[in-house]
């Protein structure tokens, strides 16, 4: 029997090239028979055709590279949600560019594991540059900024009740009623109290009910977590306002900004973010308005000894002699040890594009948001919740109920027409279009207004 080739070393490229061709062809043939942002015919059918696709997993004899990555593949790109369809608009699902997927390809080859240096020698200088001036964006004045790489905004938010954990013992967590679930799951996790939870009745935190709750906390070690683009509607806190509370309390702060964290590289929207330097720790996700790959968090820190409580030794990874020598500790850097170098993607896409670029980028999208806004209102049949603050959109058919709502959006789900969210605001349902695409156009919009409006008229 041949030994399969392998990808890395001089012969690896070589190998590559033509399972390559295969994989992309087998990609635009599942879009091509898709035809739109996800396939008919609901879970069902789907599961249904993916299981006879795939049957039997295990065959007693291999079908070869070339036949199983272009049956797998193009199934695979037939049953999924696509999000670089214009009409795939629910979710932070970013639709990654293609130059930031070319580079996960290469990083994939290589296979580098960030959990010692003899793994990933090349990896390790490349991340920590990149997160050292990445976390340099979030705190520009700090003299020591560093950033750790995560797999989203999930892990980035326990990291920091972790930090305040480890610095303060049993830290009380206190957040808005509008926080994302993971803070929440994180006390849940580190065996924290149930965060205090303060009203957030205009989408955002009340400083004055946060007032409140510090001064009822007074004397106990405290964390706020503010937010920097909700999910539901991309709303953004008060945050100078928040991160005076938190210094006149003695409390800490850690800003969740997984979603609008990257208005920092926009000089038209970075005021958004005027405050996030304030905070002790720093939420970034840029797999959402960034554009990457998943996965691609970062969790930012104003000064490298802030992550000190994550030291951890294992002999045959970081042991005191190699670091006293010089080998870069990585193990440390991260609650995981195996760790894919995300970072190189991420560094591609900065390179490539730099900051007016990913700045035209952010400032596209949320223009697209501004003006899918201007068609809801311009049309009688909809009801708009909001002027969008990044690039999220509420919507609803004007006088439906909520079962309507929730109808109109599994129907267009259904039928593969579109994908939009759902979101509760103001004790009612609504659609969510959550813009992550700096391709649209003004048919783009136009066609999902049409489809919301279309499928709100009873059959």
């Amino acid at each position: 029997m041949t030994i399969p080739p392998l990808a890395g070393g001089t012969a690896g490229p070589d190998a590559l090239r033509p399972l390559l061709a295969v994989v992309l062809d087998a990609l635009r043939a599942g879009a091509v028979a898709r035809g739109g942002p996800l396939p008919p015919g609901g879970p069902a059918l789907l599961t249904r055709a993916v299981r006879e696709t795939v049957t039997p997993v295990v065959p007693a004899e291999g079908h070869g590279a070339a036949e199983a990555l272009r049956t797998l593949v193009e199934a695979f790109a037939y049953g999924a949600a696509d999000p670089a369809d214009p009409r795939c608009a629910a979710h932070l699902h970013t639709p990654p560019l293609a130059l930031a997927v070319a580079a996960d390809l290469a990083a994939s080859a290589l296979n580098p594991s960030l959990d010692s240096w003899d793994q990933a020698p090349a990896a390790s200088a490349l991340e920590a540059e990149v997160t050292r001036a990445l976390a340099a964006e979030v705190y520009p004045a700090a003299p020591r900024p560093d950033a750790l790489v995560t797999t989203g905004g999930t892990e980035a938010n326990q990291l920091a009740l972790l930090l305040a954990r480890e610095r303060h013992g049993t830290v009380q967590v206190v957040c808005g009623a509008h926080t994302h679930h993971s803070v929440r799951r994180s006390a849940w996790l580190l065996g924290l109290p149930a965060p205090v939870t303060v009203p957030a009745r205009a989408g955002t935190t009340d400083p004055a009910a946060l007032d409140d709750a510090l001064t009822a906390l007074h004397g106990r070690p405290v964390l706020v977590t503010a937010t920097a683009g909700t999910t539901d509607t991309g709303h953004i806190d008060p945050l100078p306002g928040i991160a005076a509370l938190c210094e006149r309390h003695g409390a800490e702060l850690h800003i969740d900004a997984a979603y609008g964290g990257p208005l920092l590289f926009s000089p038209r929207r970075r005021e958004l973010l005027r405050g996030l330097d304030r905070a002790h720790s720093v939420t970034l996700d840029l797999h959402k308005l960034g554009w990457q790959p998943i996965a691609a968090g970062i969790l930012a820190v104003p000064d490298h000894t802030l992550l000190a409580p994550l030291s951890h030794t294992a002999d045959y990874l970081n042991p005191d002699d190699d670091t006293e020598a010089g080998l870069p500790d990585l193990l440390s850097r991260s609650l995981r040890t195996t760790r894919r170098p995300d970072i190189l993607k991420i560094a591609v896409t900065l390179r490539a594009l730099g900051r007016n670029g990913l700045a035209d980028l952010v400032d596209r999208t949320c223009d697209a948001a501004q003006d899918l806004a201007d068609l809801v209102e311009k049309t009688p049949a909809l009801e708009l919740h909001q002027r969008p603050v990044l690039s999220t959109v509420l919507l609803r058919p004007r006088g439906a109920s909520d079962d309507t709502v929730a109808a109109v959006r599994r129907g267009l789900l259904h039928d593969g027409r579109a994908v939009l969210g759902r979101a509760r605001a103001d004790g009612r349902l609504w659609l969510k279009a959550t813009l992550l695409n700096p391709h649209l156009t003004p048919d783009d919009l136009d066609t999902l207004i049409a489809l919301v409006a279309e499928g709100s008229i009873p059959r």
